[in-house]
């Protein structure tokens, strides 16, 4: 008689052990590891100088989402204060490269320091506060920040703005776009690692307890106060280490660009990406800044066609439309975000050609 085999239709955990792994399958360690390999070797040669921009712009801001997806997807404490704390994290970088003389390898976690103590003093409210009222709060923050920033011209030389030294390691000087990939690359990889570990430990349950049903965590014996304000501190952290990578690859910064609208954006790739996923920080990282720039090149086609100059038409405000509207329909149709979207493509061809 012939023996018959049947194949599992899904990963089935008999371990608590298991249930903690980043990876369910060997499949999964083999294709990140290639993907890493192609990532190093193939895309930095093979991309030119415009798209290795937006890779490195895609990895610092998916740096400092993976941090406010820990406030905010894994916590659930909403903040609209994360462009704030970008810049200052861009600003404590600058300042401590020109005018204390610290090296790139220094400055970097030193203005992540520096953004966590600011991001834990706006997140004392958080004590008393929740919902609404914590994200006025967290806007108020905003509002305070850019006004320091622009007016403490002593410190931040206001509008007129800082330009850094170039990243130098051992002595020996880094620039261009393809050195600066390696290190913004680097430093995702390492981030993201972290984010993820501290997720299976018992603050990052913590943090789901409390964004659970904060009433329920105290009364399992989770004190509250104190885990959301390490959840701002770490969040702070990661928006300031985005920040001094930022200042550091853009050499020049000035206060315009850390302003709500940043802050809103930020938001936008939590949403987009999906609350509560760390890959999901990356996805709408991803998905923003590829908006951004196609938004400019169809600006730009648009606005040099005869029709757009002769009606006087601004398309100006297109990049807050599609914004806007890429948010609602993301919240009808798909509110898990782009998280959701693979584990459904994913699920869909581990399980091929089954249907259940």
């Amino acid at each position: 008689m012939r023996k018959l085999r049947f194949h599992p239709c899904g990963n089935f955990n008999d371990r608590y052990g298991q249930e903690l792994t980043i990876f369910e399958t060997d499949f999964g360690r083999t294709a990140l590891i290639a993907g890493l390999v192609i990532l190093f070797t193939v895309v930095p040669y093979v991309s030119g100088s415009y798209f290795l921009y937006i890779l490195n712009t895609v990895a610092i801001t998916a740096i400092a989402e993976i941090g406010l997806n820990i406030l905010v997807g894994f916590t659930g404490q909403l903040s609209l204060g994360h462009g704030a704390f970008f810049g200052v994290g861009a600003y404590a970088a600058a300042i401590l490269a020109t005018r204390v003389g610290f090296p790139f390898l220094l400055a970097v976690p030193c203005a992540g320091l520096i953004t966590a103590m600011v991001g834990v003093l706006f997140g004392l409210p958080s004590g008393r506060l929740k919902g609404l009222y914590l994200t006025i709060a967290t806007l108020a923050g905003q509002f305070i920040i850019e006004y320091v920033l622009i007016h403490w011209e002593g410190l931040t030389r206001g509008t007129m703005g800082i330009v850094l030294p170039g990243i130098s390691f051992f002595g020996v000087d880094i620039g261009g776009d393809r050195s600066f990939f390696y290190i913004a690359y680097l430093c995702l990889i390492g981030m993201t690692l972290f984010a993820v570990n501290l997720m299976r430990t018992r603050y990052g349950r913590a943090f789901v307890a409390i964004r659970d049903n904060d009433r329920a965590a105290e009364g399992m014996g989770i004190p509250i106060f104190p885990y959301k304000l390490l959840s701002f501190a770490i969040s702070s952290f990661y928006a300031g280490v985005a920040g001094a990578l930022w200042a550091y690859y853009m050499v020049s910064i000035t206060t315009e660009p850390f302003n709500l609208g940043l802050s809103v954006e930020f938001i936008a790739m939590v949403i987009i990406g999906g609350l509560g996923s760390i890959a999901g920080s990356i996805y709408g990282a991803l998905f923003i800044t590829g908006l951004n720039e196609g938004l400019r090149w169809l600006t730009d086609i648009l606005m040099s066609t005869d029709i757009f100059r002769a009606m006087g038409l601004s398309v100006a405000p297109l990049r807050e439309l599609a914004f806007g509207s890429a948010i609602v329909l993301f919240i009808l149709l798909e509110p898990r975000g782009l998280a959701e979207v693979w584990r459904i493509i994913r699920s869909n061809f581990r399980l091929w050609p089954f249907s259940y």
